[in-house]
This record gives C-alpha cells, sequence and structure tokens, in this order.
C-alpha cells in the first residue's frame, strides 16, 4: 500500500516536469507573434480567474449572495486601486456583514 504512494508521487513529479520542459525543448526560436506573445501573456490570469471564481460564489455558509457581494465589493475596491490586502479584507467584511445581516432575517 505505501509502495503505490511512491508511485503516485513519482508519476505526477514526472508529468509537472514534463509540462515544464516541453515547451523549452519545442521551441527554440523566439516567439515573434504579437497574438501569440499576447495570448501567452494572459494564460496565467485567465487560469487563476477560471479556478477561484467558482469558489468566490459557493465558498461561504450563507449560499451565492454572500460570495456575489463580496465579488462586487472586491471588484470595486480593485478598480480603485487598493492594495491586495485592503481588496481581501474589503470582501471579507463584505461576507462577513452579509452573513450577519441574513442570520438576523432569516
Amino acid at each position: 500500500m505505501m509502495a503505490n504512494v511512491y508511485v503516485y508521487i513519482f508519476v505526477m513529479a514526472g508529468v509537472t516536469y514534463l509540462i515544464r520542459m516541453l515547451p523549452l525543448v519545442l521551441f527554440k526560436k523566439e516567439i515573434t507573434s504579437p497574438f501569440v506573445k499576447s495570448f501567452l501573456y494572459y494564460v496565467p490570469y485567465a487560469c487563476l480567474a477560471a479556478m477561484t471564481f467558482p469558489a468566490i460564489l459557493t465558498a461561504t455558509s450563507a449560499g451565492i449572495v454572500s460570495g456575489i457581494a463580496a465579488l462586487i465589493v472586491a471588484l470595486i475596491a480593485a478598480y480603485r486601486e487598493k492594495s491586495l490586502l485592503t481588496v481581501a479584507v474589503c470582501a471579507c467584511a463584505a461576507v462577513f456583514i452579509v452573513e450577519r445581516v441574513m442570520e438576523l432575517v432569516m
């Protein structure tokens, strides 16, 4: 049973290494296309958004309402160019307030 864990770790390490190594081996010339460069520039941001957006809406105990409130507050704070810590604190405060209001209403 314990040997299986080591096999899983080895396979995951190999797959991770291949994903990072293959582009270096396959693309030896510098990328000159502006479209491809801009696409590759925005891929990390798009992946991060795709991974975090569903969790934003479903991570709270009050359901989607407090998640949407936190998202709106975070977007407003980020649009006003506040720091990452300020945006996170404002979103957490919004969730806290919405959940307390919903407790009183229900």
